[in-house]
């Protein structure tokens, strides 16, 4: 999958990082000549420009993406930004600056597909809001380790399959299992999997496509709607 990050500061860098290491593609765009020159150094590829303007959106490959993350420490540009990339079919992500600002931008900004804090919720928050869809990482274990949790979907080719019938590919591990609305508990070998059932596995970076694929059914452009 493809993003477009605006904003190489902190917040920035760090999903780009988590997002890279999944094995995404990742454009940051940012104005200023430092943090510019940092993220270079750092192997990112950037575009240098103000990402509240059209035209360096789409110098990023806006009109390609699967998501955008206008995650910059303003709230204006980032709301520019979310409405520019939400004209080209973006999943849209925008940072709020403030913990109580949330509820009035979820309120009105129908342009805005998910937003976020991440001063409060952290990189990995903002990494599951670009990803979307029904895969949600819930930690990263190690380098090449995420531990993660799917929904099973009406398109998942192990939907009607029992665990003990599960086949997960690589070093992957079921670690836990739940019914749709219920709890997460240890798997049971005859538990039946059903739409809207929950799995937490751990699995390397290079195999999250496959699981996702097995449990989840989509491969593609990730699904607007949230993790």
């Amino acid at each position: 999958m493809r993003f477009v990050i605006v904003g190489a500061g902190r917040v920035g860098i760090r999903t780009a990082r988590a997002l890279e290491d999944s094995g995404h593609k990742v454009v940051l765009v940012e104005s200023y000549d430092a943090a510019v020159d940092r993220a270079r150094n750092e192997g990112f590829e950037v575009v240098q420009g103000d990402g509240a303007i059209e035209e360096t959106l789409k110098r990023a490959g806006v009109e390609s993406a699967d998501a955008l993350g206008a995650l910059t420490s303003d709230l204006n540009d980032n709301f520019a930004a979310c409405m520019i990339a939400n004209q080209y079919g973006c999943r849209t992500v925008m940072r709020i600056d403030e913990d109580y600002r949330e509820d009035i931008y979820r309120e009105y900004a129908d342009e805005v597909d998910e937003v976020i804090y991440p001063e409060r919720l952290g990189a990995i928050v903002a990494k599951n809001a670009l990803l979307g869809g029904n895969i949600r990482a819930i930690a990263d274990i190690a380098q090449n380790l995420q531990l993660v949790e799917l929904t099973v979907t009406r398109a998942s080719p192990v939907r009607g399959y029992t665990l003990s019938e599960l086949e997960l590919p690589g070093e992957c591990r079921l670690l836990a299992f739940g019914k749709r609305d219920g709890t997460l508990r240890v798997p049971h070998p005859d538990d039946t999997l059903e739409e809207g059932d929950e799995l937490v596995i751990l699995a390397a970076f290079e195999k999250l496509g496959d699981v996702r694929s097995v449990i989840v059914g989509e491969t593609g452009r990730a699904t607007a709607g949230g993790a």
